[in-house]
């Protein structure tokens, strides 16, 4: 069973996703209407270096605020597991 884990840093980590929800939205747009590829390719990497900033943060976070500062087995197999997705 997953526990329910609400950080301080969430509601901006929610803020940020919901911009870039916007603007791949926006990038569809851009697609559909049949703007250059340039342009397309320009903002698609935008929105994905926003989605790879906000993992990042939120991995951080929670190694900063859910792993025990001594380490348990536990832990430092879950830091091992998250940190494979930065």
């Amino acid at each position: 069973m997953t526990t329910h884990h609400v950080h301080a840093s969430h509601p901006a980590l929610v803020t940020r996703l919901k911009r870039a929800d916007g603007h791949l939205r926006a990038v569809i747009e851009m697609i559909e209407a049949g703007k250059p590829c340039l342009e397309i390719a320009q903002q698609m990497q935008a929105v994905e270096k926003a989605i790879t900033n906000a993992k990042r943060a939120l991995i951080h976070d929670h190694m900063d605020h859910c792993l025990d500062a001594e380490g348990s087995e536990t832990d430092r197999a879950e830091l091992r597991t998250i940190a494979r997705y930065l």
